[in-house]
């Protein structure tokens, strides 16, 4: 068996489910100052991220998530990452995405507006992960 020492082990984890452990080429993350690539032998660091596309290469394939708030952890032949949610592309409803960012622009509307009823930060965090969702699902189709 040849030995690939150019290949960087991938964990995607949220509270509820262990979503992806596989050997990769390249992993790019909305990291709450920017996306950032990491690639083999990256300089370690541990961040926060921001609800926002997660993706990763494998050869020629380029897998996409949806992810929201949550940490990465870098290390030269490992990253990590733990997010609150996570969803690959191919399981998000593009449908009921649309809807949720629709609600999410109303009720930020609405709190602009000065409706007390409205959690606006609330409404915010709902418009970026419907975002996500959608963005995730138009870049996997772009392949």
């Amino acid at each position: 068996m040849e030995e690939n020492n150019s290949k960087l082990s991938l964990t995607l984890v949220t509270p509820t489910a262990h979503l992806v452990f596989e050997q990769v080429d390249e992993v790019r993350i909305p990291g709450s100052e920017g996306d950032f690539d990491v690639l083999f032998e990256h300089t370690p660091f541990l961040t926060t991220i921001r609800p926002g596309v997660l993706s990763y290469r494998v050869g020629k394939q380029t897998h996409y998530f949806a992810v929201s708030a949550g940490f990465a952890e870098v290390i030269p032949t490992r990253v990590i990452v733990l997010a609150r949610t996570a969803e690959s592309a191919s399981s998000v409803s593009e449908r009921r995405a649309k809807d949720a960012l629709e609600r999410a622009r109303n009720r930020l509307e609405k709190a602009a507006k000065g409706d007390s009823d409205i959690d606006a930060k609330r409404a915010e965090t709902a418009l970026l992960r419907a975002t996500a969702r959608l963005r995730a699902i138009a870049l996997s189709s772009k392949r």
